[in-house]
């Protein structure tokens, strides 16, 4: 197989993976045929998987423009992937010059990427750190550079918790991040369940077992148990709703039925 120019010499290029197929599914050109085909498996299953995708993205850049409007202008991105059009830079620097981004991400192709788009700009950096160890996250030289944690901070866990397993306690994770933030900052969230699925259970966990036949365990959580991740915030309205439904742009009946996938929220600590 052939080595891109932009995949780092340390990745094992015959292994798929969560950035790279989320890539795919975006559209994007940072994916690999093994990636691809993962993706393609997954989708014999779910077809809407690309529109679920898409309203993640759009539910992000919704919120990120809330949190601007609420003068929020910090953002850390963890589980950010491989930066493609309208990523979390582009829409908070567009409307708020000036606005500093974090972006985090264990995947070596997504990081080196990530380097590359943000070369000249002085105001976003990306660290290589796992979602599950909070205090390398805090610690990092990116993030005492540009982020001021005494001041409000808009945190973004999307589409990444329903990747880490209970057994690493995500919960704990998340509640550390929020203790070490500014009253007034946010989190920003969305994660998969099979609620809102426009398929029966049986043809989802197709899906879901593809990514776990590629060590990456897809967790389905119910609404009950994403609610947890809030606490200690309180919920924006119109609370934790379908992606397609917070505070949308346009008529939610218009949205493609897997636009209402699993659950998408906004709280404010206090």
């Amino acid at each position: 197989m052939e080595r891109p120019a932009w995949a780092p010499r340390s990745i094992d290029i015959s292994v798929p993976s969560v950035a790279r197929i989320y890539d795919y599914y975006l559209g994007g050109s940072h994916n690999f045929e093994i990636d691809r085909e993962a993706a393609r498996r997954a989708m014999e299953f779910m077809p809407g998987l690309p529109k679920v995708m898409q309203a993640n993205r759009a539910f992000m850049r919704r919120a990120v423009r809330f949190a601007l409007d609420e003068g929020v202008t910090q953002f850390l991105d963890i589980g950010s992937g491989i930066p493609t059009f309208g990523n979390v830079h582009e829409v908070a620097q567009d409307a708020r010059p000036g606005a500093r981004v974090v972006y985090v991400d264990h995947d070596p192709v997504a990081v080196t990427h990530s380097q590359a788009v943000l070369a000249d700009n002085d105001d976003a950096d990306v660290v290589a750190a796992d979602l599950r160890k909070p205090h390398e996250i805090l610690e990092s030289p990116p993030l005492r550079r540009l982020i001021d944690l005494n001041r409000p901070v808009a945190l973004l866990l999307v589409a990444i918790l329903h990747f880490v397993e209970d057994t690493d306690d995500p919960y704990t994770a998340v509640a550390a991040l929020r203790d070490a933030l500014a009253p007034g900052s946010l989190l920003i969230l969305t994660h998969a369940s099979y609620e809102g699925i426009p398929l029966p259970p049986e043809r989802s966990e197709g899906a879901v077992d593809v990514y776990k036949g590629i060590r990456n365990p897809l967790i389905m959580r119910s609404r009950e148990e994403i609610a947890r991740f809030f606490e200690g915030y309180d919920m924006v309205e119109p609370g934790l709703v379908p992606m397609a439904r917070w505070r949308p742009e346009t008529a939610p009946e218009d949205e493609d039925p897997y636009a209402f996938s699993g659950y998408a929220g906004v709280g404010r600590t206090a």
